[in-house]
């Protein structure tokens, strides 16, 4: 049958059965980097993969995502058989990203975790590593599945995966130990090259090298605020007896999910009042809201000005995505396309005009941007500061000083917004901030920016390059961290973002990250969004809220 190598341009006949790994020898294909998976008909694919229909292949190495989420799950079973060889009775839990890598805490170690237990897991990885263990896929009965599961004490959490009720399930077996990682593993451990372990905070950070720069682990440092936030959210969750993704769909199927949204609507309020509090003891004039990509920047500026208004405030909101330049004075990135995350994308000189005549007492008209047709538009909405005004301002940039230079720093309180996902698939398969933050942008571009779920994706990565550069240096700088993340809200989201997902054509090189996202989500049992406050931050991308935007 002919496939089609689409790195190196060329067609090639191969027998049914063909492994990837077996076309890269015989072509010789070599990338940048070592190549660590590929695409086949826009659909991450191991190496191990066998060819069986005619198709078209896309080699990828660590510079790539796809390549990177291959690495980075080999090292999580990699971490999980040492752990769990040294210390049997232990459990070791993948929770987070943080200081460029991800943040594990081990339970049940019945020992300090100090260098000497770090040491003897990092002999252990290299010992596997250097052995080129392979990764075995197999497929197994449910039941057997289970009795495996069980035996390794991950039974419970492991129940999601009988969800799309398949009679077998995919598992990986590593030596003598087994487990399930939502997504493809590496032939074997020896391509592992380059990672790196650490005592951080309370507990482990496995370093793993960024797709940007895989030559060299970034330098660790410490991002106390952030890491708060995290382990504050991830303590609700527990307490809320919601710590897995198993866990939520219990207490759909039970009839309990009602009082989980008003608990975690409620947390999330009780926050925002703290925050008022803290304002108004600090006597603070200007608040200025950052976050990244819809982390629900806007709904948090107007659930604080509730709070504030409690207090006696008038608060003046203003969103600085209406001070945008007109769409042909937009810059552009590296591949030519129109970069929004950067800050030459505002328009400064009349941003910070506004402010200034804000504060000394004029009434000025504020512009509203269309978004469709690319520019600002006048339409006499017009403010004033009163005594008794506090200035509400949200924004990408708003941790930048250059976006606010005219105003005195002592007059500002920082706030960081983002949606630091708590809830984890299981112990071994923590769900990115970024996809929940991506959803979110697909399902809100789709209802309010006239952009397809196609347009979302091709943009994605550029967005991603934006933060790291535009916003995420200055984050903690922020008197305060705030997580906009709802223990429950991906189940609200999946019936918008599905249908939306499913128009992007799989002949297009996005339909491979649109398939894991549906893929994804199809484990989330719904909830109806009748069931969410008008004040919720979910109303921002799904419609229905009680503020006006």
């Amino acid at each position: 049958m002919l496939i089609e190598i689409k790195n190196v341009n060329k067609t090639i006949e191969v027998k049914f059965g063909t492994s990837l790994l077996e076309i890269i020898e015989k072509e010789k294909i070599a990338l940048s980097f070592p190549v660590l998976g590929a695409l086949v008909n826009n659909q991450v694919r191991s190496l191990n993969y066998q060819i069986h229909q005619p198709c078209r292949v896309e080699y990828f190495d660590i510079t790539s995502t796809f390549g990177n989420g291959v690495y980075t799950r080999s090292l999580y079973f990699i971490l999980y058989k040492s752990v769990i060889s040294l210390f049997p009775q232990a459990k070791l839990n993948i929770l987070h990203s943080i200081s460029g890598g991800k943040y594990c805490e081990i339970e049940n170690l019945n020992h300090l975790l100090d260098d000497r237990v770090l040491l003897s897991i990092k002999n252990k990885m290299d010992e596997m590593i250097a052995a080129d263990f392979p990764f075995i896929r197999e497929e197994v009965a449910w039941n057997e599945a289970a009795e495996l599961f069980k035996k390794q004490g991950i039974e419970k959490e492991k129940s999601i995966f009988r969800e799309k009720n398949r009679m077998y399930l995919t598992i990986h077996r590593l030596d003598n130990v087994i487990n399930y990682y939502y997504g493809n593993l590496l032939p074997s451990t020896g391509y592992i090259n380059l990672y790196g372990l650490e005592l951080y905070e309370n507990g482990l950070l496995l370093k793993i090298p960024n797709s940007k720069r895989p030559e060299s682990l970034s330098q660790s440092r410490k991002m106390p605020k952030l890491f708060h936030v995290y382990k504050q959210f991830k303590e609700w969750g527990n307490r809320l007896g919601v710590s897995y993704l198993y866990n939520l769909n219990e207490k759909i199927d039970t009839g309990q999910i009602g009082d989980l949204i008003l608990t975690t609507e409620a947390l999330q309020e009780k926050v925002w009042a703290n925050i008022a509090d803290e304002i108004d003891r600090k006597n603070a004039k200007m608040i200025l809201i950052s976050g990244p990509s819809s982390s629900g920047k806007t709904t948090s500026c107007k659930r604080l000005s509730v709070q504030l208004s409690v207090l006696g405030y008038d608060p003046v909101q203003i969103s600085v995505d209406d001070f945008f330049v007109e769409r042909n004075d937009t810059p552009r990135d590296k591949n030519g396309n129109f970069d929004f995350e950067a800050l030459e994308a505002i328009d400064l000189e009349l941003f910070n005009k506004v402010l200034d005549e804000l504060l000394s007492g004029k009434e000025i008209e504020l512009p509203v941007f269309n978004f469709q047709l690319g520019k600002k538009e006048w339409k006499g909405k017009t403010i004033k500061m009163r005594d008794n005004s506090i200035l509400v301002i949200e924004g990408i940039h708003c941790l930048n000083p250059k976006l606010t230079a005219s105003i005195e720093e002592d007059t500002k309180y920082k706030i960081f917004v983002s949606a630091l996902t708590s809830l984890s698939v299981d112990s071994q398969n923590p769900i990115p901030t970024t996809d929940t933050r991506l959803i979110r942008r697909i399902i809100r571009d789709f209802n309010y920016r006239g952009y397809s779920a196609l347009d979302t994706l091709r943009r994605w990565q550029s967005v991603r390059d934006g933060e790291e550069k535009n916003i995420f240096p200055y984050q903690e700088n922020a008197e305060v961290m705030f997580n906009t993340s709802l223990i429950y809200e991906l189940s609200v989201l999946r019936p918008y973002a599905m249908p939306i997902l499913m128009e992007v054509p799989e002949y297009e090189p996005e339909f491979a990250e649109a398939s894991r996202l549906m893929n994804f989500l199809w484990f989330f049992k719904p909830i109806n969004q009748d069931m969410i406050p008008g004040t919720s931050i979910l109303r921002e991308f799904v419609g229905g809220s009680k503020f006006s935007y």
